[in-house]
């Protein structure tokens, strides 16, 4: 599995709404980046209560998904080039369903691993000016995903990312968003369990598995 990488996408964080401050506005990097423990160098957060961390490091999100936005919003400016969604990193022909959970990735000199999808919230809907975007997403399950860095080393658009090794091939990215974060549970009640105890899972989706299962 090999795709190439498009432009790589760093943000500053700054003004978003009232008081509140985001980094979700990137752009691109314009050369080679350095991706370490924390994500690439010159990309910030600015809630670290809830993005970055070792395990939110880097956002992947499919340029596949452009086309359905494009048509769900009417063509909006911010789906004209990468970053609409505050993603740093762009593929095409690399989607949710064919991602799983623990995937590692030769990102340009990096190696990177899969930790989770991306989970949703009330920013998108802010940077589209529109109400229901992240409600379509969790419809959906247009979600991308989060990389850890195993080995840090360079990235640059052009640069080229292959699957290196795969350890969950039944946690595809797109099911366990929808087992955790789309209401899946409720048909799947005993992939709960599984998921709680799958250590290349984020720590705080094996929370939600294990609160979602009752137990």
């Amino acid at each position: 599995m090999r795709a190439t990488i498009g432009p790589v996408m760093v943000g500053r964080a700054r003004p978003f709404r009232g008081d509140e401050a985001s980094a979700i506005g990137k752009h691109p990097a314009g050369g080679p980046v350095m991706a370490g423990p924390l994500g690439l160098a010159g990309d910030e957060q600015a809630d670290l209560s809830v993005h970055g961390g070792t395990d939110k490091a880097i956002h992947h999100y499919p340029h596949d998904h452009y086309e359905a936005w494009a048509a769900d919003l009417n063509g909006h400016p911010l789906l004209a080039a990468p970053g609409a969604f505050g993603e740093n990193i762009t593929t095409s022909a690399l989607t949710e369903d064919m991602v799983c959970i623990g995937d590692r990735f030769r990102l340009g000199a990096a190696l990177v691993e899969v930790s989770q999808g991306r989970q949703p919230c009330w920013k998108i809907d802010h940077r589209f000016q529109r109400k229901g975007v992240t409600a379509r997403v969790i419809e959906t399950g247009r979600c991308g995903w989060y990389y850890r860095v195993v080995e840090p080393g360079k990235v640059a658009e052009g640069d080229t990312l292959e699957l290196t090794g795969r350890s969950h091939s039944e946690w595809t990215v797109a099911r366990t968003f929808r087992l955790l974060i789309g209401g899946g549970h409720r048909a799947e009640p005993e992939a709960l369990a599984a998921l709680a105890e799958l250590s290349k899972l984020a720590e705080p989706w094996r929370i939600r598995a294990h609160r979602l299962s009752g137990s």
